[in-house]
């Protein structure tokens, strides 16, 4: 799930307790998690809803001011049927600690490079971590879509690439574009790369 801005920081101060979505079938399940730039979502709830059902309160609860300006937002969504989720921040993302973690013992060291390396075998499109992570570290804060073309790759499948880099703690996402993160700048300079 995709949530602006507002809504994630209504997310993390506790305002924002539910969200809607239009779907051929829920994309998430209760008790499951999302990971988002406030932390980890918990799902408490995903109820299939009807239009009349929706209240002026699950408006508030959704972030919105009123129950029309939330039928308007529902009415740009694809179609679907209506689901209700209930949400609460978990706990913060395990990767902010990670990518922080910028002093790897050799035994980090030799997990990452076995990681990159099951990340290279698998790739259909050959070895690409480390150039990857080349890329972004020289280039910072520049836009996938921009750097997607100098490694003749599509952007969604760059951004894709990029995500994994991101779990293993490596690069972060920003506003625009990505960086490398202290542990992947550790593991670059380390690996003389």
């Amino acid at each position: 799930m995709l949530f602006r801005r507002g809504a994630l920081d209504g997310l993390a101060d506790g305002t924002i307790t539910v969200a809607f979505r239009r779907w051929a079938r829920p994309r998430v399940r209760a008790g499951g998690q999302l990971r988002t730039a406030v932390g980890v979502l918990a799902v408490g709830a995903v109820d299939e809803v009807d239009f009349t059902d929706i209240t002026e309160d699950d408006a508030r609860r959704a972030g919105f001011a009123s129950l029309p300006e939330l039928l308007d937002d529902l009415a740009t969504q694809r179609d679907g049927r209506v689901y209700r989720i209930a949400l609460h921040v978990a706990g913060p993302d395990p990767r902010v600690e990670l990518r922080d973690r910028d002093a790897l013992t050799d035994d980090e060291l030799v997990e990452v490079e076995r990681r990159l390396a099951r990340l290279d075998a698998a790739s259909r499109h050959g070895a690409w971590t480390l150039a990857v992570l080349r890329l972004i570290r020289d280039r910072p804060e520049v836009r996938a879509g921009d750097l997607a073309p100098t490694r003749g790759q599509e952007k969604l499948a760059f951004k894709r690439d990029v995500r994994k880099l991101k779990e293993l703690g490596l690069t972060e996402s920003l506003e625009i574009g990505y960086r490398i993160s202290p542990r992947g700048r550790t593991y670059l300079d380390r690996t003389g790369t």
